[in-house]
């Protein structure tokens, strides 16, 4: 692409940002309409999960922050990549080298008496490449970029990371809801079924009716079990996300707790302000730049490279006074035939490049999408809440009604079992809907690239850690 070639001849390519179509604002299907979202600026998102009011998921997920194994890895790469610019840099600097040597010559002459001739020498050498098609300087713009591209990366962690912990967070807690709702309902079956029995003994009831109670209380207990389990997985990735042995985070989960608590309004700012905010975009920009810079290195093999070399060193002979040399060379190397290899690398680098710009533009769109997407699904799943409590209260009602009729005997205990299990449907069904209404939020804090700041420091996740 044109973009990738801009430059003066034998100077490289020169960087320019691609010329970007984003649109103005999101688009609208209805999804935001009473929703709560707003597009106003979204402001500070890089510790979104304050305003969840949960201090216990603020905690993991801080402790998160300090001890995840694959964010202090990513550190440890950022640490690499600082040092690789650090030798980039070096190759514009001149080399210098120092030498010294001290020795004794035995020698004997005609009469044979032996002489010892005893010798110190030291000398400086030094050597200068000119970046004149500017290949080392195009190098170091890489290793720059290379650097940009690593903290981005890391920042990009940090957002997963945050948002990984929230998700295990609010799996652990809709488990623990539904768990609840289970063991409850099966309390009250336990009761209807001990009821059953009597009349049964007593000859009112028949034994249809007290099979079907025994196989509903069954298949809810059945329940207990995979809930139980879920709820353990969902612990022990919380532990694997803290760096922790599986169950160490265990005890701090104990105890009744409710979902977090969504926000009332939640401000999401305009497509240009995301793109600003996520550091995966970042990367992928700084992406570009590094393999643009690497294309004018390619160009620059093209060109005659130059060099300059010096020497100056003493030599000492002890006795016989002392001796000093200096030299001066300058160098010069053309490519002349290397059978297309330089000319290949280049249209290689090229095609890199543009790759670079492609995954770019992808990056973005695939930002936009996430966005717009959690928005959609946040709104779907409140609509979905609110439908499900009024149903919910209804149901409520109802099976208190059938229950009571029940007890008196006015009915059978069909309408009982009808109601019971549609109780139970629907508030299983709610406490997972309120679970995935929070889990879209945080999806959407993720998607906006919240849990970060550019005033946030990188090498603090790692933090007194030593390899």
């Amino acid at each position: 692409m044109a973009w990738c070639l801009m430059g003066a001849c034998g100077r490289g390519a020169t960087y320019r940002k691609p010329d970007l179509r984003i649109p103005g604002s999101w688009d609208s299907d209805g999804a935001t309409v009473g929703a709560g979202i707003r597009t106003d600026e979204a402001g500070d998102l890089s510790a979104w999960w304050r305003r969840l009011n949960d201090p216990v998921l603020s905690g993991l997920i801080q402790e998160a922050l300090g001890s995840n194994m694959d964010l202090l890895k990513s550190v440890a790469r950022l640490r690499e990549a600082r040092e690789r610019r650090v030798m980039a840099e070096a190759a514009r600097k001149p080399t210098v080298s120092g030498s010294g040597s001290a020795g004794t010559r035995l020698s004997s002459n005609l009469e044979g008496r032996t002489e010892n001739t005893n010798s110190l020498a030291a000398g400086l050498d030094a050597s200068w490449e000119l970046d004149v098609f500017g290949g080392v300087s195009g190098a170091i713009d890489a290793a720059v970029a290379d650097v940009e591209v690593v903290e981005a990366e890391t920042h990009g962690v940090r957002v997963s990371l945050a948002a990984e912990v929230g998700l295990a967070y609010v799996e652990f807690r809709s488990v623990r809801l539904r768990l609840a709702i289970f063991e409850k309902s099966t309390a009250l079956q336990e009761e209807t079924l001990q009821l059953l029995r009597l009349r049964n003994d007593s000859g009112l009831d028949n034994a249809q009716e007290l099979e079907q109670a025994i196989s509903q209380l069954e298949q809810t207990r059945a329940q207990l079990p995979v809930l139980q389990l879920s709820a353990s997985e969902a612990v022990y990735r919380l532990d694997l996300l803290l760096g922790l042995s599986p169950g160490s985070t265990r005890a701090r989960l104990a105890g009744e707790a409710d979902l977090p608590r969504i926000p009332a309004t939640i401000a999401i700012g305009i497509p240009a302000e995301v793109l600003r905010r996520r550091p995966d975009i970042r990367a992928a920009e700084r992406k570009l730049v590094a393999e643009t810079a690497r294309e004018g290195v390619a160009r620059a093999q093209l060109y005659p490279s130059f060099k300059l070399s010096g020497s100056f060193g003493v030599e000492m002979l002890l006795g016989n006074g002392t001796s000093a040399f200096l030299s001066l060379l300058g160098g010069i190397t053309v490519p002349l035939f290397d059978g297309g290899r330089l000319r290949a690398q280049l249209r290689l680098q090229t095609a890199v490049c543009d790759q670079a710009l492609l995954a770019y533009r992808q990056v973005i769109l695939t930002a936009l999408r996430e966005v717009q997407g959690a928005v959609s699904t946040l709104t779907r799943q409140r609509e979905r809440k609110e439908t499900l409590t009024r149903a919910l209260e209804a149901a409520r009602r109802a099976d208190e009604l059938a229950r009571q009729r029940f007890t008196a005997g006015v009915i059978d205990f069909q309408p009982v079992l009808d109601t019971g299990r549609s109780l139970l449907t629907l508030e299983d069904s709610l406490a997972t809907t309120r679970a995935a209404e929070v889990n879209a939020l945080i999806q959407l804090y993720k998607a906006l690239g919240g849990g970060w700041s550019p005033a946030s420091s990188s090498g603090q996740a790692g933090e007194g850690h030593k390899p």
